[in-house]
């Protein structure tokens, strides 16, 4: 589709700013050190969407397993320079598995996935996780969906839309937080991010 080649080429051709750009995260930072702590020690993830690989090195730094995929070339050549990473490039249509991880980390990932497929790749991943692991979810808020001001295309949602969703698809929220902040785009924009479990 070709909603889907213009999302990746951005990501291609600015996948080194956008690898500084994620380093100064530091509520992500805190966000993903929550997760770590939620899978039992040596647990398996997946790092749905993982960018340059920032939190795919600090889950394999923790003693995870992780697995950490991502649409873009560069992005999975940015990600497997970290030590303890190995990204593989995938789409959501291609998540498989039951019971395979104990967390699912997808940080602003799935906003690019269309309205009509986002419940499939939501009760993919439920499928994919074992009873009680941990789904983190990060994603815009708003409403439609459509290309961004540099082509990225985005579905948003309003808390109510996503958390129904979520439950729909089986998971149990635990924790959200809301928050507002400047993307690749030098756009503020206000997002959540949800903590579930199978």
């Amino acid at each position: 589709m070709t909603k889907t080649t213009d999302t990746i080429r951005v990501y291609d051709q600015r996948a080194t700013e956008y690898a500084e750009m994620v380093k100064a995260d530091t509520f992500g930072d805190r966000q993903l050190q929550r997760f770590i702590n939620a899978l039992p020690a040596g647990g398996r993830a997946l790092d749905l969407g993982c960018g340059p690989g920032n939190a795919a090195a600090t889950m394999a730094q923790a003693g995870l397993t992780v697995e950490a995929t991502d649409a873009s070339t560069e992005m999975v050549s940015l990600a497997n320079k970290h030590t303890g990473v190995t990204a593989t490039q995938a789409v959501f249509e291609d998540i498989a598995g039951r019971a395979t991880y104990d967390g699912v980390w997808a940080n602003f990932s799935l906003l690019h996935a269309t309205r009509a497929e986002f419940p499939t790749h939501l009760a993919a991943l439920h499928k994919a996780l074992k009873p009680g692991g941990t789904f983190y979810i990060g994603m815009k808020l708003g409403s439609g969906q459509g290309p961004d001001r540099i082509g990225r295309f985005y579905t948003y949602y309003s808390q109510e839309e996503l958390e129904d969703h979520m439950t729909q698809a089986g998971f149990t929220i635990t924790d959200r937080t809301l928050g507002n902040g400047v993307g690749l785009d030098g756009k503020p924009s206000d997002w959540i991010a949800v903590t579930s479990h199978a």
